[in-house]
């Protein structure tokens, strides 16, 4: 696995690299079962969600909040009530956030910027200030926040002006192809896919081939960006 060499800045999406997509999951899921019962209609069947929810990961492309707007509750255009749903039961608890965060974060700390960019509610800051994150961040990208949402290249480009750096020194730390990988790499960026929460299971090899590296999680980053000992490349 190649460094990544002269980086300047890291950015990291939060569900994923960060803590488990399951928060997402079973918000999403609370939401639609909500709307089910003021319709009178049973909760979500569970098998069916998670099909969908295991398709969209596997294909990494789509919204899971349309398809189970148009599958569960009939409406395509029901997402956006769904996403308003979604954002009440949206929390990630104390004790999620995956123990090679903080290890990596202060590895990368002072020799790099850092930038949270992810599709977040505001609460997240939250979360990452109880856990230790926030220490160690430099930028917030939260979507709710900024009022842009990845894959949006205006998001990128916004992080990338408030950090102070350039796409080719600038890494993206993420866990979808869709909206991590594809639109940063669009963008000159290098890019990290973390092989967790909504990554597929199963990688095909030309999902693995898209980004510069894929991982199973943070506790290589530090050195595919620093190198070996601790500094940048040259």
């Amino acid at each position: 696995m190649k460094g990544l060499r002269d980086v300047d800045a890291v950015f990291f999406d939060v569900g994923g690299p960060l803590y488990p997509d399951e928060a997402f999951a079973r918000a999403v899921l609370a939401a639609l079962d909500e709307l089910l019962a003021e319709r009178g209609q049973p909760p979500a069947d569970r098998a069916s969600f998670r099909g969908t929810y295991d398709d969209l990961r596997a294909q990494q492309s789509g919204s899971l909040r349309r398809r189970l707007a148009a599958e569960l509750l009939g409406d395509e255009g029901l997402r956006d009530v769904l996403h308003a749903r979604t954002a009440r039961h949206w929390v990630h608890p104390a004790g999620s956030l995956y123990a090679d965060v903080l290890p990596c974060l202060r590895a990368l700390h002072g020799r790099v910027r850092i930038a949270v960019l992810a599709n977040q509610e505001a609460t997240v800051v939250d979360a990452l200030k109880r856990d230790g994150v926030a220490d160690f961040v430099d930028v917030w990208g939260v979507s709710a926040l900024v009022g842009l949402e990845k894959p949006d290249p205006a998001l990128f480009r916004w992080a990338l002006e408030a950090v102070g750096s350039v796409p080719e020194r600038t890494v993206h730390v993420g866990n979808r192809l869709d909206t991590d990988v594809r639109p940063a790499r669009a963008l000159g960026l290098k890019t990290v896919w973390v092989l967790r929460g909504e990554a597929p299971d199963h990688p095909t090899p030309e999902q693995l081939a898209e980004p510069d590296a894929a991982v199973p999680d943070l506790i290589p980053l530090p050195e595919l960006v620093l190198g070996a000992a601790g500094e940048r490349s040259t």
